[in-house]
Formats: structure tokens, sequence, C-alpha cells
């Protein structure tokens, strides 16, 4: 955390400004002192700039702190990329961690995320993964996607996929959005939010696909129950808007 002090607020930010080289609309802060004076004599303000350490620091002393009062023996590791906060746990139960369907991790998720906000007084994105769950159900979800596109595009019926969380439904998104004939749009709110692929028509030319897409197609089309027990998989993330 770094401390700042000026006559006036717009002074303290022009500061930091210039320390920290990002531009004053961009700074997240707080007013932790406020001094009056008598014609400006004496008038103080300080203000708190929370460094992204900070908030790592805080997130992943949080998840230990849970973890804990779960009885479970938890590491974590953190990367910051992009303004994206990823966190890996790693605990002696993981699926007890991930729940039925992920649905623990992602309480987990937002529970840390309004810790964060609440003791920073901003949104920060923040994606926690356990046992690489996270990057196996992305590989699910868009290879099924896929599979789903591919039949929307042959039988001109839309398809809704089941409900996901945001970031996953971002992965799909972003997975379809160069195929044409087809366009996606996320539907309901909240647990039930969900994808529906629709036929938009035109001329409709595959893109390019790796060995890795294929393997991805040619998965099973089924609802992705994925188990809470770790599964060896490869690598992705994000969240929507």
């Amino acid at each position: 955390m770094k401390l700042y002090t000026a006559k006036t607020l717009e002074d303290a930010l022009k500061q930091a400004s210039q320390e920290l080289n990002i531009p004053v609309e961009s700074i997240v802060y707080r007013v932790t002192e406020e001094k009056s004076g008598f014609l400006m004599f004496g008038k103080k303000v300080t203000i708190a700039i929370d460094e992204i350490e900070d908030i790592i620091e805080f997130a992943e002393n949080y998840i230990k702190d849970v973890c804990h009062e779960l009885t479970l023996e938890a590491s974590v590791k953190t990367f910051y990329k992009e303004d994206l906060i990823k966190i890996l746990i790693e605990t002696d139960h993981n699926s007890v961690l991930i729940g039925n369907n992920g649905t623990s991790l992602q309480a987990l998720n937002e529970l840390v995320k309004l810790a964060v906000s609440s003791k920073y007084g901003a949104k920060y994105r923040i994606l926690l993964d356990i046992g690489n769950y996270k990057d196996k159900k992305y590989y699910k979800v868009i290879a099924i996607a896929k599979r789903a596109a591919k039949e929307v595009l042959h039988t001109h019926v839309d398809i809704q996929l089941n409900p996901m969380t945001p970031d996953e439904r971002k992965k799909v998104h972003n997975a379809l959005s160069t195929w044409k004939g087809i366009k996606t749009e996320s539907v309901g709110d909240g647990k039930n939010r969900a994808i529906v692929i629709k036929y938009i028509g035109g001329d409709f030319k595959k893109p390019r696909r790796s060995n890795k897409h294929l393997k991805e197609e040619n998965a099973p089309v089924e609802n992705v129950e994925v188990e809470t027990q770790a599964e060896e998989i490869e690598t992705v993330q994000e969240t929507e808007e």
C-alpha cells in the first residue's frame, strides 16, 4: 500500500499518477485522512493506493482461512495477467472445495471477490481453480458447444446449452465467434443463465482446425456433469462481462 499526502485530493491524485505512471481516472484509492484548515492553512488529504500485491496477498490469506476452517491443508499459487488474478489451489481433499459440478468452487470464487471488493472498495477479476478443474471443464463445454453448433448448421434449429458459469460462457462465445452461419447469445438469469446457439444462415465455412480441435469436436455430446475427483487435462481461463 502506498500513501500520498497533499493539500487537496486532486493534488494527491496527481502525485500518485506521476509516480505510478497511470492516468488519474484509472487510480483506485481510499481517503485515509482528511484535515480541514483555515484558509487552506493546515489542510491535508491522505490517500491510500493498494497495489496488486496487496490484493493478491489478501485473497490468498482469505482462501487459506476458509480451508483451515474446513480442516483442509491448502497451498495456493497466483498468476496476474491482463487484469485477471488467477489463483490455483491444491488441497488434501480437492473434491470438498470443488463440490457437485463445481458449485462449491464457484461459491468460494464469489466469496473471495466479495471479500476483496469489501476490503479495497473496488471490483477485481478473480478466478479460482482447483486441481485444474476449470481447465478440464472449459475443454468439455467447448467440445459440446462445437458439436451442438454443427448440429444447428445441419438442422437449422437453435439449441440451448446447459447453464454455465460466466467464465465458461465466455469461453464458448469465444470458441464459436469465428463460425459462419451461427451466433451465440446468453439467456436467462443467475444460475440458469445459458447459451443459445442460433442459426443465422449464409454460407458456412468451417474455421481451420488443429488436431486438438478435432479431438474436442469428437467428444461425446452430453450434459456436462464433471466429476469432482481430479482428471488430467490441459489448460485455459477468463470471465464474462
